[in-house]
């Protein structure tokens, strides 16, 4: 485990969010965990989802997330993006504006495909703004849509 890990508090779905990011991202696994009893639910875990290390916990309803804490998955290329979209849809996630979305547990994840960040990382700061309000106009984001508005912004 690195030196500081993400620990998140879910209310009583902890088993049922690491058993479905586990499934939706690869380099993922469940390593330890603690039982209520020897065959109650889980209580607290430590897991692996893409490579990174999380703590999580059944806190109680009272602990719910909010929108200024998100995971940020880097999506290859669009078909990628269109993977874990659709993985989180088809699981009951809420999508949002700018390649967010909200998963059936209250987290907040970006979905966002590497030519996005390539492209507003250019120095022509007209074209950096025309991907930029492109994005803003979308859900799911869609890379050949940010190519054009950048292409179009010459």
């Amino acid at each position: 485990m690195s030196k500081v890990t993400p620990f998140l508090m879910f209310n009583d779905q902890l088993e049922a969010a690491i058993t479905f990011y586990s499934a939706t991202f690869p380099d993922s696994e469940i390593r330890n965990v603690a039982r209520d009893g020897s065959d109650g639910a889980i209580t607290s875990a430590e897991f692996v989802i893409g490579g990174q290390s999380f703590m999580g916990f059944n806190g109680g309803s009272y602990f719910t997330f909010s929108q200024g804490f998100s995971l940020f998955v880097d999506c290859e290329d669009q078909a990628e993006v269109d993977e874990y979209w659709d993985k989180f849809v088809s699981a009951g996630a809420t999508p949002l504006q700018c390649g967010w979305i909200t998963d059936q547990f209250g987290l907040t994840w970006q979905i966002v495909p590497r030519r996005f960040m390539e492209l507003i990382g250019d120095k022509d700061r007209t074209r950096v703004q025309a991907v930029m309000a492109a994005m803003m106009n979308m859900v799911k984001l869609d890379v050949a849509a940010l190519e054009k508005a950048y292409d179009d912004a010459q």
